[in-house]
């Protein structure tokens, strides 16, 4: 059984201005091969290069629940963002981090966003990476309509940029 996002009501996909889901599933890695990668918010712009202006949290650079933080993406200024959700792997438990983001402004410019990830191990020696995100705002609803979709690309490129990070650590390339 796949673990399934855990959504405020507020986020509820299908309920908001635009969501995309993206997800791998890898052989030969591990939840905990992804994990570092994921939850240490400066390491993100190695890999993923749609952000940037990154402010870790005071507590250090690995998202803990409660923690606020900032990064830009999708050409928006450094969005404020809270962690709902941190949970490394563990046996038989998927890894789950969660964030809420947000820019105040003029309803033309206005984003409220949900973004959540799970990475579980499964069985056969697989990782399955899941990403998905639920906007409010009239940003999201511009971006539901773009072709070709650019959250839905930017986050397979995250997925993709993650995964191949995590064989660079694995094979000694770190």
């Amino acid at each position: 059984m796949t673990a399934d996002v855990i959504w405020p009501e507020k986020y509820l996909p299908g309920t908001t201005d635009n969501y995309v889901s993206n997800e791998t599933i890898v052989k030969g890695l591990s939840a905990t091969d992804i994990w570092p990668l994921l939850a240490d918010i400066t390491r993100w712009e190695s890999y993923y290069h749609n952000c940037a202006d990154i402010t870790p949290p005071r507590s250090g650079p690995f998202l803990e629940q409660g923690d606020d933080f900032s990064f830009s993406t999708f050409g928006y200024p450094a969005l404020s963002s809270k962690v709902h959700e941190s949970v490394p792997p563990a046996a038989g438990q998927p890894a789950r981090l969660a964030w809420s983001a947000a820019q105040d402004g003029p309803a033309e410019s206005a984003i409220d966003v949900y973004h959540a990830w799970i990475v579980e191990d499964l069985e056969g020696d697989r990782v399955r990476i899941l990403t998905q995100e639920s906007q409010i705002g009239q940003p999201a609803a511009q971006l539901a309509k773009s072709r070709p979709n650019a959250m839905l690309n930017g986050h397979q490129d995250w997925l993709d940029g993650l995964v191949r990070a995590a064989w660079e650590v694995k094979r000694g390339g770190e």
